[in-house]
C-alpha cells in the first residue's frame, strides 16, 4: 500500500477499545493499555516514515478521573514508565514531546518527568508528538475565555493549550465509536473524521494508512466553492 500524495499536517487519535481487547482475551484493562502502547510506537515510527509533522493521542480525559482509581493509579504509572522509555526514541528520531492539559491534577512526579522530557525534546524538529492528559474541550474553551477576558484580548486562539500548534486536519477513532467525547472541541471544526472499527491495540500501520488514503480522497472546502 503507497502512502497517498495529499497527507495532513496534523494527525490526532482518540485511542479507544483497550478495554474491551482486554476483556475479549480474559485480561484486566490495564493489560489493554499496556497492548496500547506499542499502537502508539507504531504509529509514531510511521508518521516518522510518511513525515508527518505533528501527531497527538487523546490519553486520559478529565472524565476519565472517575474511573477506578487502581485503574487511574495504573494508567499513570504506565504513561510515567512509557515516556521514560521512549526518550531515546524521541532524541534518536528528532521527535519533539508535549503533554497538554489540565496538568495541575497530575502528580507531582509525573509534571517532574514531563517537564524533563519536554525540555530534553525541545530541539525536535522532525516531528512533534503531543500527549493530551487530563483533558477536555470544554474545560479548554472555558480556561481560555477566562484568561482572554483576563487579558482584555479580542481572540480566544491564543489562550487555548494547542496555542501555537496547527489544529488537526485528520481525527481518527478507534474501536467503531463515532464521537468526539468532548476533545479538542474548538480545533476539530474543519477537521475530517475518519471512523474505524478496529480496536486501539491492534491499529498499525496497515490501518493508519487506510485512514490517510480516505483523507486524500475528501474534498476540502473550509466552507467555500472550488
Amino acid at each position: 500500500m503507497n502512502v497517498p500524495a495529499i497527507l495532513p499536517k496534523h494527525v490526532t487519535f482518540i485511542m479507544d477499545g483497550n478495554g474491551r481487547w482486554a476483556r475479549s482475551r480474559g485480561e484486566e484493562r490495564l493489560k489493554g493499555h499496556i497492548a496500547g502502547v506499542e499502537s502508539v510506537r507504531a504509529i509514531m515510527e510511521a508518521s516518522v516514515e510518511f513525515g508527518i509533522p505533528y501527531v497527538s493521542f487523546f490519553a486520559f480525559s478529565e472524565e476519565n478521573w472517575g474511573r477506578p482509581e487502581a485503574e487511574v493509579l495504573g494508567l499513570m504509572e504506565l504513561m510515567l514508565k512509557s515516556m521514560k522509555n521512549e526518550l531515546h526514541n524521541f532524541l534518536e528520531n528528532g521527535i519533539r514531546f508535549l503533554v497538554l492539559g489540565n496538568r495541575a491534577r497530575l502528580t507531582p512526579e509525573l509534571n517532574a518527568s514531563i517537564d524533563d522530557i519536554e525540555a530534553k525534546t525541545a530541539g525536535g524538529k522532525r516531528l512533534t508528538m503531543i500527549l493530551f492528559l487530563s483533558y477536555s474541550g470544554k474545560w479548554d474553551i472555558q480556561q481560555a475565555a477566562t484568561r482572554m477576558a483576563q487579558a482584555g484580548a479580542s481572540s480566544i486562539e491564543p489562550f487555548l493549550v494547542t496555542s501555537g500548534i496547527p489544529d488537526p486536519d485528520l481525527m481518527i477513532r478507534t474501536s467503531g465509536e463515532r464521537r468526539i467525547s468532548n476533545y479538542l472541541l474548538w480545533q476539530l471544526a474543519y477537521a475530517e473524521f475518519v471512523f474505524t472499527d478496529t480496536l486501539w491495540p491492534d491499529f498499525r500501520k496497515e490501518e493508519y494508512l487506510k485512514a490517510l488514503e480516505e483523507f486524500a480522497s475528501r474534498d476540502r472546502r473550509f466552507g467555500k466553492v472550488k
